[in-house]
């Protein structure tokens, strides 16, 4: 380490925050990749008497760092809370797990019983899990009360690892007579979708004792919420659930409406851009008129609620003395709604808890609640579908939690085929799913690129979008991706009259990445198509010229892009090495 780079972590460490047994590094933007680098760090560590809580966050720590910082914590049994979220700035993701593995087992040795664990911010994906998981499933961890996962990218994979992970910690620490008595769990930003978050409700409902649970933006519907609600009914003392930016539809918010009813100690519900819609809500009201009399905030937000639905929330919380917000924006009151709305609340004489309603979407038109409801139709459809495909397989004897794809059936030993509901491309196109673009069987790839008019930059952007909207860490469903998308964009690429250009342009705009003067709506995740650009930017079809420009946006500043920090430094990263 050269001496100017010394003593800068030096002058770092001069400000380094020491009281109530807590060491901070906390945003010093430490680059620690060697053990030399990390020396001043461990000095601190080791000179630390009576160390209990280690804040790390800020700060990008290697492997070898990492190694010598777990040696000086295998002394500091006292040690209660890590601090450990963004403390892998810049680093490929194959060195997270064995610097995780170390500090964890260090703790391990050390007999530290952790009551906090906050690995936040740290993209580390399915894999990364697996670099605490020993430490999960250890003593060190049987006094856990708080686990901060935020913004992680497990996926699906990672919420699995990390749902028997937790039960194995209960099993165990039940087995010493002090059951695992977590209280906060964190989870937002993980794409852990319905199979993750199913895999982590069993967990929750072995463990019984939430107080808070966070999970919002996780891609999941309705067999994920309902699984989530069953496993909140046997969680009494949960205060605070937040699902934010799920999606619900009725099924979900009617399932976890009745939980509501079962929970006393309820304070914050936020189901904002939850699609709960107009049933869902009056269910909810139901649950908040019975009870919830603890209830300090309610958000609805964005849900699609109508101006009927929308009143009977607010007559729900008449006798709510605690409630202090109540959020109701962005749903379809019109202004007459939003004017009975306030009477209502001023009735109560409730109405400084009412949110603003700027954003408002207005009273929904007749030709809208007609597509609303061929909307909800076709969910039911693919609903039943997958209901009997599960069905069938559960029949069949080939286990309740399997999720196999109909070619997969076919192809198992049983010679009877199981029927499956015939799919074309325009109806994938129309209503994707990830069920759907299988079901177009191993040519839809071929399929979709043939009837793409690839000279149409704006049908190439839309279908292009349409296929990486269904993009999922599962293994069949991402391979059909890539390959569609390579059929795809090899034609348009190779065409000698599309312009590459104006395609980029064009996928920026309906990314919400680039302004346009026509009012295009931007998708509503942009996960799919990040995770999916990462893939076709190493192809050898791509423009290498169109890097650059792709770069400069995904790298600017963009509350869409925070929110899939996972697959936007994915992208980030792969451009930087092409």
């Amino acid at each position: 380490m050269a001496s100017e780079d010394i003593t800068k972590l030096a002058e770092s460490l001069a400000k380094t925050k020491v009281g109530g047994g807590q060491l901070s590094f906390k945003g010093q933007s430490l680059k620690l990749n060697t053990a030399e680098d990390a020396e001043e760090v461990i000095k601190q560590i080791e000179e630390f008497d009576g160390l209990e809580a280690l804040r790390l966050e800020g700060n990008t720590v290697g492997v070898e760092a990492a190694k010598v910082i777990a040696k000086a914590l295998e002394k500091k049994s006292e040690l209660k809370r890590c601090h450990w979220s963004d403390m892998f700035t810049g680093r490929l993701r194959s060195e997270i797990p064995p610097a995780l593995i170390s500090l964890g087992d260090a703790l391990i040795t050390a007999g530290a019983q952790l009551v906090e664990l906050d690995l936040s911010d740290n993209a580390f994906g399915p894999d990364g899990v697996r670099g605490f998981e020993a430490l999960l499933k250890s003593p060190a961890c049987y006094t856990l009360q708080e686990l901060k996962l935020n913004n992680c990218g497990m996926g699906i994979g990672g919420g699995k690892i990390l749902a028997a992970a937790l039960k194995e910690c209960h099993r165990k620490s039940s087995a010493q007579g002090k059951p695992l008595a977590l209280k906060i769990f964190v989870a937002g930003r993980n794409r852990l979708e319905n199979d993750g978050a199913t895999a982590l409700a069993e967990a929750f409902g072995i463990i019984g004792t939430l107080e808070e649970v966070h999970m919002p933006q996780n891609g999941i519907n309705h067999p994920g919420i309902t699984a989530l609600a069953q496993a909140f009914a046997v969680n009494p003392l949960l205060k605070v659930i937040n699902l934010n930016d799920n999606t619900f539809t009725d099924k979900g918010a009617i399932a976890m409406a009745e939980t509501l009813k079962a929970l006393r100690q309820i304070e914050v519900i936020n189901f904002g851009d939850c699609l709960v819609r107009s049933k869902g809500a009056v269910a909810i009201a139901d649950a908040v008129k019975e009870g919830l009399h603890k209830l300090k905030e309610l958000n609805l937000s964005f849900c699609e609620i109508k101006r009927d639905a929308a009143l009977t929330v607010a007559e729900a919380i008449e006798d709510k003395a605690e409630l202090e917000k109540l959020d109701l924006n962005g749903n379809y009151l019109g202004e007459e709604g939003c004017e009975q709305l306030q009477e209502i609340l001023e009735g109560f004489n409730m109405a400084s808890v009412l949110g603003s309603l700027s954003d408002d979407e207005g009273e929904e038109e007749d030709d809208d609640e007609e597509e609303e409801e061929e909307g909800e139709a076709e969910e039911e459809e693919e609903e039943e579908e997958e209901e009997e495909e599960q069905q069938q397989l559960k029949e069949r004897g080939q286990g309740e939690q399997q999720s196999l794809t109909p070619k997969k059936i076919i192809d198992s030993q049983d010679s009877t085929p199981v029927p499956s509901p015939p799919v074309d491309v325009a109806t994938f196109l129309a209503f994707p799913s990830p069920e759907k673009l299988l079901r177009l069987g191993p040519k839809c790839s071929v399929l979709i690129a043939q009837q793409t008019d690839t000279s149409d930059v704006e049908k190439v952007v839309t279908t292009l979008l349409r296929i990486s909207s269904v993009f999922k860490d599962d293994a069949p469903v991402k391979t059909a991706v890539h390959e569609t998308t390579d059929a795809l964009m090899r034609k348009a690429f190779t065409s000698a009259t599309f312009n590459s250009d104006a395609f980029i342009t064009s996928l920026l705009i309906h990314m919400g990445l680039l302004k346009s003067e026509e009012k295009i709506k931007a998708v509503p995740s942009l996960y799919g198509i990040l995770m999916t650009l990462n893939h076709v930017v190493q192809q050898d079809y791509f423009p290498k010229s169109l890097a650059p420009v792709l770069s400069a946006f995904v790298t600017k500043p963009n509350r869409a892009l925070d929110s899939c920090s996972f697959a936007r430094h994915m992208l980030l990263q792969t451009l930087h090495q092409l």
